[in-house]
């Protein structure tokens, strides 16, 4: 029988139990710097401590490397920790099995402690803050990025990753997973439900139409939010998920000439942007004054970043709004 190899990460081991092959469903044991099934399809390790169960040709990644390596970077900052408390705190009021240590009734054959998936995780900023807050719970992420899950196979050591495409068959076990998370991603909202268990819950976070409206107004190839993504986010979850609770997380940050450019350069909007006028416009953004009233402000006042030395980057700031919905859906 194969042997558990030290060079696999002990996060990725715990999880073996949810992992299935995406070859033919089998369950997966490690087998040296490789995850292995019964039928002996093959699925290596990367140094960087991720498996890429990508099945047949594979999935072409959104993200090239420097927009992983933004989205890194801008996460680091902090400006979005906000945004995980607001996660965390809705998680922790529909999904009380994340605070609790599993208590099974046969103690010769524990439990499996509470799962978090993160679909299309990126770095690992938002499944890393969650196990913090849930030390109880372990966490699995996937993305098609292969610098992003560099970042992300070391953002916690509770946490694995694997390389997987979102569109396809997730290469996991029916109803094993306890919150689901999808932040700024895309979704597939048959196969969330196959692998919710039935008390677990599915997070979205989705841009309202007030996110980062002050970089569209100066930056105006930047991509805008469509007005219609609520309508078409509900059409692709009511088949399979009634909506539990929902809220809008809105607030402002102070950011410098860097965090902006980071922003900007970890979304679709990093393709739509050219250099010189994107460089203009902040120019000109960064000179004006801004100490007006801020308004709107849902969630206390303007939430300043540290204004350390960024590189060569000026210390000025220019505010920003950030603007979300976040809600949690059960499987039907």
């Amino acid at each position: 029988m194969p042997t558990t190899s030290p060079a696999a990460p002990s996060a990725l081991i715990s999880l073996l139990d949810v992992l299935r092959c995406p070859a033919c469903e089998g369950a997966l044991v490690a087998d040296g710097r490789a995850l292995q099934c019964p039928r002996r399809h093959s699925f290596d390790l990367a140094r960087a401590g991720y498996v890429s169960l990508l099945g047949g040709g594979g999935a072409v990644s959104g993200d090239d490397d420097e927009m992983a390596r933004a989205r890194d970077r801008f996460l680091g900052t902090g400006t979005y920790e906000p945004l995980l408390d607001g996660i965390g705190d809705l998680a922790q009021q529909e999904v009380p099995a994340l605070g609790e240590d599993p208590a099974p009734a046969d103690l010769s054959a524990p439990a499996p402690a509470p799962t978090i998936l993160d679909a299309g995780c990126g770095p690992g900023y938002y499944l890393a803050g969650l196990l913090d807050r849930f030390p109880a719970a372990r966490g699995l992420g996937f993305d098609t990025s292969a610098r992003s899950l560099r970042f992300a196979a070391r953002a916690h050591q509770r946490a694995a990753v694997y390389t997987g495409d979102v569109f396809a068959p997730f290469p996991l076990a029916d109803e094993s997973a306890d919150l689901l998370l999808d932040v700024f991603a895309p979704r597939n909202p048959a196969e969330f439900a196959r692998v919710l268990r039935p008390q677990g819950r599915l997070v979205v976070v989705r841009p309202t139409g007030a996110h980062l409206a002050e970089l569209r107004e100066i930056v105006p190839q930047m991509v805008s939010v469509d007005p219609r993504k609520e309508e078409r986010l509900h059409a692709a979850l009511d088949p399979f998920f009634a909506t539990t609770a929902q809220r809008e997380l809105t607030y402002r940050v102070s950011v410098d000439e860097a965090r902006i450019r980071d922003l900007i350069a970890m979304t679709p909007s990093a393709r739509h942007v050219e250099k010189a006028p994107l460089a203009a416009a902040l120019a000109e953004a960064l000179a004006g004054p801004h100490d007006g009233p801020l308004g709107g402000a849902l969630d206390g006042p303007l939430h300043r970043i540290p204004e350390e030395p960024h590189g060569d980057q000026a210390s000025a700031v220019f505010p920003v709004t950030i603007s979300v919905l976040v809600s949690a859906h059960r499987r039907l």
